[in-house]
């Protein structure tokens, strides 16, 4: 995949960008968020990273593409996931580069290629209500929200969001 809005490049990863994901997850949003996205060492890191680039070509997923600044600095993640009943986005950028609108602009435009490139015509959007950042993402990218309530998130009940997008 290639993507590239005004300041961002969403890509395919590369063996040599582990080091960008493992610092990258490190971050306090990223543990408390999303804490089975933290990888703690380098080698983690490299065997996930390895792991991804491996389900580029099938059909299972999960599709995780890195989101780079057009400098070339690796600022975070957007994914297309496999759940129950369809495809999720998730994205991710590191805690230094939030609050700039690129978690907006990459989701944007990996939206509808991931819808066609996977024959989607909906994509779920799933946070934790507390997620006021992600949530105001979703609503940004025209996700409808179907529910807040408490359901299923990283195998506990929590409260949570869940929108839907369609293509």
């Amino acid at each position: 995949m290639y993507l590239e809005t005004e300041r961002l490049i969403v890509t395919d990863f590369t063996e040599d960008m582990a080091m960008d994901v493992h610092l990258n997850s490190l971050d306090e949003d990223n543990r408390r968020f999303v804490p089975d996205e933290v990888f703690e060492t380098l080698e983690d890191a490299q065997e996930t990273v390895s792991f991804l680039i491996g389900q580029y070509g099938g059909e299972e997923g999960p599709y995780v593409h890195p989101v780079l600044k057009k400098s070339g600095e690796n600022i975070g993640y957007v994914q297309l996931v496999p759940v129950d009943d369809g495809w999720e986005i998730g994205y991710h950028m590191a805690k230094r580069y939030t609050g700039n609108g690129y978690a907006t602009e990459a989701v944007r435009a990996f939206l509808p290629a991931a819808a066609k490139k996977k024959g989607l015509d909906r994509i779920w959007g799933i946070c934790l209500a507390e997620n006021k950042a992600s949530a105001k993402v979703m609503e940004k990218c025209g996700f409808v929200n179907v529910f807040r309530g408490v359901g299923p998130y990283q195998g506990e009940q929590r409260e949570i969001i869940k929108n839907i997008w369609f293509a």
